[in-house]
This record gives C-alpha cells, sequence and structure tokens, in this order.
C-alpha cells in the first residue's frame, strides 16, 4: 500500500508543476473590446503654409481641412497639423517652407503664390499641394497643368472665362464706364496676369484701364484715392497686397460712387459690385481631396493634373451697388443661375 501510494505521489508532482510553469492560457477573444491593444493608426504630419490673413484664404483652409477630416486626418488624432502664416512678410515665409522641409512632412499645403514659390523651392521629399494660385505654370510651380511633374500639383483658383465674362458685363450693362482703374502689386505675378486678360478683354470694348502701383498694402487707400475722378470704376484682382487692404478701396468707391468689381466672391461679401466667381471654401475643399488621394490612395503629386474652380457664376451685392451709384437692372440678375448669390448685404 506504501508503494502505491508513493507512485502515485510521483506522477502527480509532475503534472501540478506542468500546470504552473505551462504557457498561458489564450486571451479570451473579447480581451481587446476596450482596443488597449489595437495597433495605432499612423498620424500624418501636415503643414499648411498662408502668406496672409484674408478671408479667401481662410477660406482655402477651412475648406483644405474639411476634406481631411471627412476622410478621417483630425487634427491632434490622426493628424499634426502645423498651420504657418507669413502676415505677408518674405522672410518669415521663407523661413516656414525652410522649417517645413526639416520636419519631413507628409504633405505641404501652400495657398498663395509668394507660399507656393517658397515652399516648391524648398520642400523636395514631400507631396507639395498649392490652392489659391492663378497662374501655376507661370509661377514656375509645376511644368504643365496636365502633367505637373516632381512632387508638386493642387487647385488654380480662377479661370480665364470668369474674368473675361467680367469684363464684358461691364461693357455691356455698366455703358457709363469708359475706363477702369486697377490698384495693383506688380510684383505679385497672379495679379499681372489677371490684368492682362482684363485689359485685353476691356480693350475690345474700347474702354481703358488705369493702373495705380503700390509695394505694399500700406499703399493701397491712397493708390484709390489717386485714380478718384480719372475712373469710371474700380477692378480688383488676385493680389494679396491689395485684397489685404481691401476695405480702403471700398470706402473710396462708396465715398466717390465709383462702382467696385472684384475677381472673388469674398470682396463682393464685403462691397464690391460683382464678379463672376466661386466660394474659396469649395476651391480649399478641392485641394483638400486632392491631399486624401495622395495620402491614402498613394497617388502621386506629378501625374495630378491641376484642377480648377468648377462653380463659376455671377455674384452680386445690391447693397455695394445702390452705395456706388449703380442699378442692378433685372437683366443683370437674369444672367445669375443661383439666385442666392444676389447678396443683399450693407456694404462697409
Amino acid at each position: 500500500m506504501k508503494s502505491a501510494k508513493l507512485l502515485s505521489l510521483l506522477v502527480a508532482v509532475p503534472l501540478i508543476f506542468a500546470a504552473g510553469c505551462g504557457s498561458k492560457p489564450a486571451a479570451p477573444a473579447n480581451d481587446n473590446a476596450g482596443g488597449a491593444s489595437t495597433p495605432s493608426k499612423k498620424v500624418v504630419k501636415i503643414g499648411i503654409s498662408q502668406i496672409v490673413e484674408h478671408p479667401s484664404l481662410n477660406a482655402t483652409r477651412e475648406g483644405f481641412l474639411a476634406a481631411l477630416k471627412e476622410a478621417g486626418y483630425v487634427d491632434k488624432e490622426t493628424m499634426q497639423l502645423d498651420y504657418k502664416n507669413a502676415q505677408g512678410d518674405p522672410t518669415t515665409n521663407l523661413t516656414i517652407a525652410q522649417k517645413f522641409a526639416a520636419d519631413k512632412k507628409d504633405l505641404v499645403l501652400a495657398i498663395a503664390t509668394p507660399s507656393a514659390q517658397a515652399v516648391v523651392q524648398n520642400v523636395k521629399d514631400a507631396p507639395v499641394l498649392f490652392a489659391a494660385i492663378t497662374d501655376p505654370v507661370g509661377a514656375k510651380l509645376v511644368k504643365s497643368l496636365d502633367q505637373p511633374g516632381g512632387n508638386v500639383t493642387g487647385a488654380a483658383d480662377t479661370n480665364p472665362e470668369s474674368i473675361t465674362k467680367l469684363m464684358d458685363l461691364i461693357a455691356s450693362d455698366f455703358p457709363k464706364v469708359k475706363t477702369v482703374g486697377v490698384v495693383i502689386n506688380e510684383g505679385e505675378p497672379n495679379a499681372v496676369v489677371m490684368l492682362k486678360t482684363a485689359e485685353a478683354q476691356l480693350a475690345k470694348h474700347n474702354i481703358k484701364v488705369i493702373k495705380a502701383a503700390v509695394a505694399n498694402s500700406s499703399e493701397v487707400k491712397q493708390a484709390a484715392e489717386s485714380l478718384a475722378g480719372r475712373v469710371d470704376a474700380f477692378y480688383t484682382t488676385l493680389d494679396n497686397t491689395v485684397i489685404s487692404a481691401v476695405e480702403s478701396i471700398i470706402k473710396v468707391a462708396n465715398d466717390k460712387k465709383i462702382p467696385l468689381f472684384s475677381a472673388d466672391r469674398d470682396t463682393v461679401e464685403k462691397g464690391a459690385v460683382a464678379t463672376y466667381g466661386f466660394k474659396y471654401y469649395d476651391h480649399g475643399y478641392q485641394a483638400g481631396k486632392m491631399a486624401v488621394e495622395i495620402l491614402k490612395n498613394g497617388a502621386k503629386p506629378g501625374d495630378m493634373k491641376v484642377t480648377f474652380p468648377d462653380k463659376l457664376d455671377l455674384i452680386i451685392n445690391q447693397a455695394a451697388a445702390k452705395q456706388q451709384g449703380v442699378e442692378i437692372t433685372d437683366a443683370i440678375k437674369n444672367k445669375m443661375q443661383d439666385k442666392n448669390n444676389l447678396l443683399n448685404g450693407t456694404a462697409k
């Protein structure tokens, strides 16, 4: 009996030892329900360089970020956003581009021509998108609109048709206008290109353009005042220097009863009479969709065509027209596709 008990004990000990030192039991199927051990999503680093504070440029940025958010890119969660504004300073603008290059961003968006030129010159190892650019080829950002090449593409913010249609509107529906005054910073390539298009179209109607050059936004008011009395209307291009101080031109236009026409919707909302334009939010959203294609689907910027605004319509501010001494006739209103573009806000 003793030997039988001893044998049973010798058999039991190894079994107990094995149970204590063997591999751990498999975790229950719902152990990961809290997500603690789920691999974290990659946080992409996005840089945005913007040349100056302006409603159109701000709306571009907001539309861009909305498209990213829609695709699951949320700041401080799946995206690390680095937004920098040069406040119109060339040195700061260059420093921002150099910093983004050193930071090895996953993607960089440059808003407006000066920002884009600095970023393209410095960021070579990451996808670069641009927005609020009038002439990407002329600004030497891309080789062509259909085949940009390299690491750069983006969304251009003008369709030449918007300029020609606006000039035709001035000629046909504002017959008293024989001279158009333009405050312009000729150091901005986008402004120069747009003015040339406007001049060529106005010349077909025997309407003359008179320019007043500025180098910075502090000179805009004086330039506008110098044109008063010599012109029948004002026109503003997508000139960052001028647009950042466009309230000065609006004031002169209101005081002197000179209708102001603009190249962008935001200036009409502020107090210009009319434009053929689009929402910059939509424009930025277009650029954001391109960013998603690059980040999620591995699209190569150099193979992506430059996009253009696809929602072009006449936009009118009736209150501004009244303050500037012109009438918006039914014939003009009938040229609008979307009656929501007939604004009634008080011009400032």
